[in-house]
């Protein structure tokens, strides 16, 4: 049986596990306890198989008070189980985390809580496995540069989970304050990009991963065949790139229940008529069916990483399941 066989196999055998036995104590994990054991790739192979199975039942709330928020999201998959995760985000803070938050994984055939995963650990395996699937599905196979725009703890992630599947390939990092960029830059290896407009024209794959309200990215910037992960906006106010982008573009989502009428992305376009809901391509299910696609090399493919409860379902099981491993 080769690696990849026995680790679908102790996966199946974790997952009948918990879903049959209802007295199970509900654990809490953290990051010290699973994260050296995790990788990007087993991440993005269960989102992809996530989405062979039923559609999952998602729902968002969000709470505002200024700039700052509290998005909760749920979701249950028939067969897999329910996640509900509370993040808070307060940009403001200085002397502590910005984003803070947990995640309750309930199995799916009783309800009975399995965990109480650490926020932040569901949040980043997600994230970052969420987009890297994206560029296996949509980037050039033979793709060798990638920018990334941001350097906070998810442009952090995103050189790692990038890495994984090109293990070659050479990161370059804008951000507007450059000495964030410098320290993400030699705490990874990855190079300094001193102009945006030039780096974005020079990059096979650009990964934004910002809070910005306003688009600060140019669609005219960009080259025939560029694949463009965008990570950063969560809110009907917020964009990373223009419209020109948006036209020029062959669009995919992670997922259009959560992002063309919450996030300002894609909401705000179609809302003027820039763009249709036909525009958009496809989200997982279509990809992984194999429905929907890069068409060929010069195609510049856009995918919008908005996220959703079912992604971080399907992360959790991944995360629960690797901590039972470890446990027995």
């Amino acid at each position: 049986m080769s690696c990849d066989e026995t680790s679908r196999a102790i996966s199946a055998e974790n997952h009948k596990k918990s879903n049959e036995n209802k007295d199970m104590t509900p654990i809490y994990i953290t990051a010290d306890m699973v994260e050296p054991h995790l990788e990007w790739s087993a991440v993005a192979d269960a989102i992809a198989q996530g989405h062979k199975l039923a559609r999952a039942d998602v729902g968002d709330i969000f709470n505002k008070r200024g700039g700052e928020t509290l998005l909760t999201r749920a979701a249950w998959i028939d067969g897999l189980g329910i996640a509900v995760k509370s993040m808070s985000v307060f940009p403001g803070n200085t002397d502590q985390p910005s984003i803070n938050g947990a995640m309750i994984l309930f199995e799916d055939k009783h309800g009975a809580v399995l965990a109480i995963v650490d926020g932040i650990l569901a949040t980043k395996w997600k994230t970052a496995g969420d987009s890297l699937l994206g560029a296996r599905m949509l980037a050039r196979k033979d793709a060798q540069k990638l920018l990334i725009v941001g350097a906070g703890a998810v442009a952090r992630s995103l050189t790692e989970a990038y890495r994984s599947h090109w293990p070659d390939i050479d990161i370059s990092i804008w951000n507007r304050t450059k000495a964030s960029a410098e320290a993400l830059a030699t705490q990874t290896g990855a190079r300094v990009a001193e102009d945006l407009p030039s780096a974005v024209g020079d990059t096979d794959i650009l990964a934004c991963a910002t809070m910005a309200l306003d688009p600060i990215i140019q669609g005219a910037w960009l080259t025939q065949g560029t694949h463009v992960d965008l990570i950063g906006a969560f809110r009907a106010d917020m964009r990373e790139v223009d419209d020109t982008t948006l036209t020029r573009a062959s669009i995919f989502v992670d997922s259009r229940d959560t992002t063309m009428g919450h996030i300002g992305e894609l909401k705000i376009p179609l809302e003027a008529g820039t763009i249709q809901p036909s525009d958009i391509r496809g989200d997982f299910y279509d990809l992984v069916a194999g429905r929907a696609g890069r068409a060929n090399d010069d195609e510049i493919t856009l995918f919008k990483n908005g996220g959703g409860a079912h992604l971080d379902l399907m992360t959790a099981r991944v995360i629960y399941e690797t901590c039972l491993a470890l446990q027995s």
